[in-house]
């Protein structure tokens, strides 16, 4: 279901945040705002892609798999960011499915406007470029991880990624199934369970009902 998305939401995301008021208006007219239930299917790899996608609330995952079902996360998105810029701007059909993993409100922005609004915005051109440099960098480091460090180390550098600052400690504050965890390393979902139990009893880690704590001596280990 689409309806339509007020100047206040638009300026609460980082894409359009350089946007001055009259041009925020005009976005109004072209960006509509959907909502997802879990488990909806927003692109499927394959597809050509017409709408670039902002996510308001809600996560979603960013996967691939294999003929016999096998899946690959390749990463989790969440408010603030965005997805299918790529395909706009080369016109490739979409290499990746994105899934919504919890329930999610959307912003949508057709190709022809994406499109419009970068020729007639540096600021938001530049903002796309930096999320491109941002992703590319991502890539980087996970092919680095997967070649360079055993599951542990994998782990470890996962839950870093996924961590933020609360109270002067790092945790993972969104739930993070050892499934996922899995899939997003390239490992079993056992393995995981065994160096998640290893990590807690060696300290590195806490658990909190679905919260995980970091310790500092998990750094010193990745």
């Amino acid at each position: 279901m689409a309806t339509t998305v007020s100047t206040t939401v638009l300026k609460s995301v980082p894409l359009f945040a350089s946007f001055h008021e009259e041009q925020l208006r005009t976005l109004v007219g072209v960006v509509t705002r959907r909502s997802a239930t879990r488990g909806t299917v927003i692109m499927a790899a394959g597809d050509p892609i017409d709408s670039l996608y902002i996510v308001i609330s809600g996560r979603l995952k960013v996967m691939m798999s294999d003929a016999e079902g096998k899946e690959v996360i390749l990463s989790l998105i969440g408010p603030g960011e965005y997805f299918g810029e790529m395909g706009l701007i080369d016109d490739s059909p979409r290499s990746a499915s994105v899934v919504s993993i919890e329930p999610c409100e959307l912003l949508a922005v057709s190709k022809r406007d994406f499109k419009k609004c970068l020729a007639e915005s540096a600021e938001m051109a530049a903002a796309v470029m930096r999320g491109l440099v941002r992703r590319l960098r991502e890539a980087d480091r996970k092919i680095g991880s997967l070649a360079l460090l055993d599951v542990y180390g994998r782990v470890a550098r996962l839950l870093l990624d996924m961590s933020e600052l609360q109270n002067g400690q790092r945790v993972v504050a969104k739930r993070l199934p050892k499934q996922d965890i899995a899939k997003m390393i390239g490992a079993s979902r056992e393995m995981v369970s065994r160096v998640m139990k290893d990590l807690q009893m060696g300290g590195y880690i806490e658990t909190r009902g679905s919260t995980i704590v970091l310790r500092e001596s998990i750094m010193l280990r990745d």
